[in-house]
C-alpha cells in the first residue's frame, strides 16, 4: 500500500490515513463488543499496532532526511564542478534546461537573463540567433538539426572570440550542450594561412620569373600589372616599355612603331578581346613582322583582367611549313601511284572475276559428275552383279567344255569392270563435300587382314606368288569400307607388280600408341622420281608394264589417309622391291574380337537349305536364283515384302535365310522386308542383305538387327561360306527392335 519509490511526505501521509482508518475499525469493534474482554483485548492489539505504525513512520522520516541530505549534498557537488569547468555546459531534460554552469549562462550577456532552468531547447538556439554578440553560425540551424542526435557548430563572438558547441544526447533522452571555446585554434589557423600565402606568393613569383615562355598579366582596365624577362626578351622591348601603369593600348603602338607587328594588329587585338570576353580564352598563332613565329594565349583571370602568354615557336613553324610541303609532295606522288595501283586492281578484279566464274563452271561440273556417279552407282552395279552370278553359273556349267576358256575371260573381263567401277565411285565420293563420306569406327583389324589374304590368296596362286599374311590382334579408329579398299588395293599391287616366284607379305606391327600396317614385296620397285607421282590419279610408274592398269588404286589410298588422319608413305628400291606402309590410331578395347565371316572355305556339299531372296531388278533377281539353285538351295524368289509375305504364309514354315536388297520400289525397303518375314514367322530367320549403298548407318542398323551387309557386286566365293555359316545357328524367338535404331557396331563383307 505504500510505494517506496515516492516522497517521504507522500508516504507518511498515507501512513496516517491507514493508521486513523485502524482507529476508527477498533472503535466500531468495541461499540458492539459485548464483553469487556473483548475490548480489553481489542485496546491491546490496537496499541501494538499503532506503535508499531509510528516505529515505521519515525524510521521512515529519517531515511527521508538522509535522502534530502544526498540530494543538497550531490546538487553542491555538481554546482561546484560545472563551475569548476573551463567549458559552458548545460543539460536538457525533455528538451528543457534543467542545469548549466556560469559560463554557458553568461556567454551571451544580452541575453543570459533569459538562460534559466525551464527553457525550452529550441528557444535557446532562437536566443543564440537574436543575440548581438553573436556575428556568424557556419550553418543554418534548423529544427530537425535541434532535434537530431548531435549537432556541432562553430560561433563567431564580437572581439574576435570564438566557440564551438557541440550537442549530444544519452541514452536516457536528455541532451548535453558543450561550449568550447576555440579563438586562439582560430588566430593560430589564420597566422598560418597567412604565412601559406606568403611563402606561395614567392613560390608563385619565383615560378613565373623562370618560366621560359613569356608571361605578362593586364589589369581589366588594360594596364600592365606584373611580367617575366622572357616576355619583354621576345618582343625586344625595353625594362621601362613595360612598368606598371603601361596600358596594352601604348605597348602595342610601341611595337607597331618598332615593326614587330602591323598596323592592322591593332583592330585585330580588339576582335581578341571581345572574343577573349566572351569565351574566356583564346588562343592563335602569330607572325611578327620580324618574320618570327609566336603561339600567343589569353586567359580571363578572376578580377576581370588576363593574361597574356607568349611562345617563340618559329623553328617548330619553319619545321611544319617544310612536313607540308614534304607532305604535299608526297601526297601528289601517292595519288599517282594509287591510280596507277587503282587501275591494276580493278584489271585484277576482272581477271579474278572471270576466274571465280570459271571455277565456278568447274565445281558445277565436278558436282554434276559426282552427283552423277552417287546417283548411278546403284544402277551401275546393278547389272554388274547379275552379270556376275550369271557368269559363275555359266562357268559352273561350262567347265571341261569348249566354252570353259571364253567364260574364264569373260569373269576376268566383268571383273576389271568391277574394279573400275568400285574406284571410278570411290574417287567420286572422296572428292565430294560430303562430311560423311568416310564414318570412322573401330575396327577389328585381324578381320580385315584375314579376309583380304582369303580374297586374294586365288591371284597370289594364280601368279605364282607366295602370299603370306602376320595375324594381328589389334583395335583401329578407321572407315571399314574404305580402309578396307585401301589394303587390297595395295595388297593387290604387290602382288600384281611382283615376278613369278616372288614373295609377298603383310601385317601390322605396334608403335606406342599407333599401329603400322606394312605391305612388303619382292617386286619390280618404285624410282624416287615416281615416289609422289604414284598417288595422283591415273599416274603409274616409269617402270610398270603397259596395260598393269589405268592408276586409280593408290590414289584411293592416298584420299583414304588424308580423310581419316591416317599416315601414308613408301619405301622402295629399284628391282628389290617396296615397303608400303598406313600408320593408325590404335584403340584399347575390351573384350574377344567378333568375327564379320567364317574364315573356312566352302564345301561342296549341296545347300539343302529353303532361301528366301528379295529382289526388286528382275536380272539380279534371276542370277541370284539361278545361283543359289546351283548350289542345291530352294529359292522362292520375290520382288517385295508382299510378295514374300505370300510365299512364307502358302509355304506356312520359315525359309532357312534370307537375301534381300535394300532399295526396293515403292518405297519398300530390306529392313521392312526382315522385320515383316520375322514378324509374321515369330523366328529370328538368318538374313543377309545385299546392296550397294555403302552408308554407315545400315552397318549400325545391321548390328541393331543382326543381320550381315555385302555390298554389290557380291562375292560368291564369300557368299556361300557366308550362307552356311548363318545357317548353322539355331534361330531363336524374335527380339523386337527398331530397324533404325543404329548401334555403334555392324558387320559388313566386300
Amino acid at each position: 500500500m505504500i510505494d517506496r519509490s515516492e516522497d517521504a511526505d507522500i508516504q507518511v501521509a498515507r501512513q496516517a490515513k491507514i493508521i486513523d482508518a485502524l482507529v476508527r475499525r477498533a472503535t466500531r469493534q468495541n461499540e458492539v463488543g459485548t464483553t469487556a474482554y473483548s475490548a480489553f483485548q481489542s485496546a491491546i492489539e490496537l496499541q501494538a499496532q499503532v506503535a508499531a505504525k509510528t516505529r515505521d513512520l519515525e524510521r521512515a522520516a529519517t531515511e527521508l532526511e538522509s535522502v534530502r541530505f544526498e540530494r543538497e549534498r550531490t546538487r553542491r557537488n555538481l554546482d561546484e564542478a560545472l563551475s569548476a569547468m573551463g567549458d559552458g555546459l548545460a543539460l536538457f531534460t525533455d528538451k528543457r534546461l534543467d542545469i548549466c554552469n556560469d559560463l554557458f549562462q553568461h556567454l551571451l550577456v544580452d541575453v543570459s537573463d533569459r538562460v534559466v532552468p525551464g527553457l525550452g531547447l529550441v528557444e535557446y538556439f532562437d536566443l543564440l540567433a537574436q543575440s548581438e554578440q553573436v556575428l556568424s553560425v557556419d550553418s543554418r540551424v534548423t529544427p530537425h538539426d535541434i532535434l537530431a542526435p548531435t549537432l556541432s557548430l562553430v560561433i563567431e563572438l564580437t572581439r574576435d572570440r570564438w566557440y564551438r558547441l557541440n550537442m549530444e544526447r544519452t541514452s536516457a533522452g536528455t541532451r548535453i550542450l558543450l561550449l568550447t571555446e576555440i579563438t586562439s585554434l582560430v588566430r593560430q589557423n589564420r597566422v598560418e594561412k597567412e604565412r601559406l600565402i606568403d611563402r606561395q606568393a614567392d613560390y608563385l613569383q619565383a615560378v613565373f620569373a623562370n618560366m621560359t615562355s613569356g608571361v605578362c598579366t593586364f589589369s581589366s582596365t588594360g594596364e600592365v600589372m606584373m611580367h617575366n624577362l622572357q616576355f619583354r626578351q621576345l618582343l625586344g622591348l625595353p625594362y621601362a616599355a613595360v612598368q606598371k601603369g603601361m596600358t596594352l593600348h601604348r605597348l602595342l603602338m610601341l611595337l607597331t612603331h618598332r615593326g614587330l607587328i602591323a598596323d592592322t594588329s591593332l583592330e585585330m587585338v580588339e576582335k581578341w578581346q571581345a572574343r577573349l570576353l566572351r569565351a574566356g580564352r583564346f588562343r592563335r598563332r602569330v607572325r611578327s613582322g620580324t618574320d618570327r613565329v609566336f603561339d600567343l594565349q589569353a586567359n580571363m583571370l578572376p578580377d576581370g583582367g588576363f593574361l597574356v602568354e607568349l611562345k617563340d615557336v618559329t623553328l617548330e613553324a619553319r619545321a611544319t611549313e617544310m612536313l607540308e610541303n614534304r607532305v604535299q609532295e608526297r601526297t601528289a606522288e601517292l595519288t599517282r601511284t594509287n591510280q596507277r595501283l587503282t587501275e591494276q586492281y580493278e584489271e585484277k578484279a576482272r581477271v579474278e572475276e572471270e576466274l571465280r566464274l570459271a571455277k565456278e563452271r568447274a565445281e558445277a561440273a565436278v558436282s554434276s559428275k559426282t552427283r552423277f556417279l552417287a546417283a548411278a552407282s546403284h544402277d551401275l552395279l546393278q547389272p554388274i552383279n547379275a552379270a556376275k552370278l550369271l557368269i559363275a553359273t555359266l562357268q559352273k556349267n561350262t567347265a571341261g567344255t569348249a566354252h570353259g576358256q571364253m567364260t574364264e575371260r569373260l569373269k576376268g573381263a566383268f571383273t576389271s569392270i568391277e574394279h573400275l567401277l568400285h574406284a571410278l565411285l570411290d574417287i567420286s565420293r572422296l572428292d565430294s563435300n560430303d562430311h560423311d563420306a568416310v564414318s570412322p569406327s573401330t575396327l577389328h583389324l585381324g578381320n580385315i587382314l584375314q579376309g583380304v589374304f582369303e580374297d586374294q590368296m586365288p591371284l597370289a596362286e594364280e601368279r605364282r606368288v607366295t602370299l603370306r599374311m602376320v595375324p594381328c590382334d589389334c583395335h583401329v579408329r578407321s572407315d571399314p569400307v574404305y580402309l578396307l579398299r585401301s589394303i587390297q588395293n595395295l595388297v593387290v599391287n604387290a602382288i600384281q607388280y611382283t615376278e613369278p616366284g616372288g614373295k609377298v607379305l603383310f601385317g601390322c606391327r605396334r608403335r606406342g600408341d599407333k599401329v603400322e600396317f606394312q605391305v612388303w614385296d619382292t617386286g619390280i620397285g618404285i624410282g624416287e622420281e615416281d615416289k609422289t607421282r604414284i598417288f595422283e590419279e591415273f599416274a603409274r610408274a616409269g617402270n610398270v608394264p603397259v596395260g598393269s592398269g589405268v592408276g586409280l588404286g593408290l590414289s584411293i589410298v592416298e584420299r583414304t589417309c588424308r580423310h581419316l588422319g591416317h599416315r601414308l608413305w613408301v619405301s622402295s628400291e629399284l628391282g628389290v622391291g617396296s615397303v608400303f606402309r598406313i600408320e593408325m590410331a590404335r584403340v584399347e578395347t575390351a573384350g574377344e574380337p567378333r568375327s564379320s565371316a567364317p574364315s573356312h572355305p566352302a564345301s561342296d556339299v549341296p545347300l539343302e537349305h529353303i532361301a528366301l531372296v528379295v529382289e526388286n531388278d528382275e536380272d539380279v533377281l534371276f542370277a541370284t536364283t539361278q545361283t543359289l539353285q546351283s548350289w542345291g538351295a530352294s529359292v522362292l524368289p520375290a520382288a517385295s515384302t508382299e510378295e514374300a509375305l505370300r510365299f512364307v504364309r502358302d509355304m506356312g514354315m520359315p525359309p532357312d535365310i534370307m537375301l534381300v536388297d535394300y532399295q526396293l520400289d515403292g518405297g519398300d525397303t530390306g529392313l521392312h522386308a526382315i522385320e515383316a518375314i520375322r514378324r509374321e514367322t515369330g523366328i529370328n530367320v538368318p538374313a543377309i542383305m545385299i546392296t550397294a549403298d555403302r552408308r554407315e548407318s545400315l552397318l549400325r542398323a545391321g548390328e541393331s538387327m543382326d543381320f550381315t551387309v555385302m555390298t554389290k557386286p557380291v562375292q560368291l566365293s564369300r557368299l556361300r561360306p557366308l550362307i552356311e555359316w548363318k545357317v548353322q545357328g539355331q534361330p531363336g524367338p524374335v527380339q523386337p527392335k527398331v530397324a533404325h535404331d543404329m548401334g555403334l557396331q555392324g558387320h559388313t563383307l566386300s
